[in-house]
């Protein structure tokens, strides 16, 4: 990657820099599997469990934590409040939050190697790096896998919320990273390996969108706007 063509990479978190999205997703199943069974009770059916690759995948990964309770409920058919009892989008999202919080304390987080070593490639060539996140944790995570202050911006899920910002697969928090950065989407980079994530990389206009294939199938993530496809950052290396 020409540093006289990008100025900065704005990099997602779990899945790119972190493997929080295995956690995320186990979460996420802890949490969404008693509001089926609660639901499946009154309506007298048996739904099926949420599955951690499928239904991650497909409905939550990327997404503002609101935005992905809204989204996986309203595929089963299931109408929530937004808020005012246990069953709420925005109860059940804190029950998700709680969940992560303690799973960071009880274990930590590792960064992926090659993730961190073309990070700190790219800072050692003048590149500004930013991360965008869906997720309120993320300077949290960051800080438990020591690189914090890798980064010169963070634009996480409590940003996107705070601003008034559209989640992905809305480019907002990448666009909102840019205008920190004061650099121009067509200048600058961004890594994501969400469905959701590229599609918001390819609708900011942004110069270069590379898909990291950990979750998404390398045809997956084209067909979503990626313009090259990744297993691991490492390739990226110099």
């Amino acid at each position: 990657m020409n540093p006289r063509t990008y100025e900065a990479v704005l990099f997602d978190l779990d899945g790119v820099l972190t493997p929080t999205a295995a956690l995320h997703a186990r979460c996420w199943k802890q949490t969404f599997d008693p509001v089926l069974a609660q639901w499946g009770r009154t309506a007298g059916v048996a739904p099926e469990p949420f599955d951690a690759e499928r239904d991650y995948l497909a409905h939550v990964d990327g997404k503002l934590r609101d935005d992905g309770v809204r989204d996986f409920l309203r595929a089963r058919g299931i109408a929530a409040r937004e808020a005012g009892d246990e069953w709420s989008v925005q109860a059940i999202g804190m029950r998700k939050q709680a969940l992560v919080e303690r799973a960071l304390d009880a274990r930590g987080i590792d960064a992926f190697p090659g993730s961190v070593r073309w990070v700190r490639e790219l800072r050692g060539a003048g590149t500004r790096t930013a991360v965008v996140s869906s997720s309120a944790n993320a300077a949290a995570v960051l800080r438990a896998a020591g690189i914090h202050a890798d980064f010169d911006v963070i634009v996480d899920g409590s940003d996107v919320q705070r601003l008034g910002l559209a989640g992905k697969p809305a480019p907002d928090g990448f666009l909102e990273a840019a205008r920190r950065l004061a650099v121009a989407p067509a200048r600058a980079v961004v890594v994501e390996d969400a469905l959701a994530g590229v599609a918001a990389g390819r609708a900011g206009g942004f110069g270069l969108v590379v898909g990291v294939a950990r979750g998404a199938s390398p045809t997956e993530l084209r067909s979503a706007g990626a313009d090259m496809v990744v297993a691991d950052l490492a390739e990226m290396l110099g």
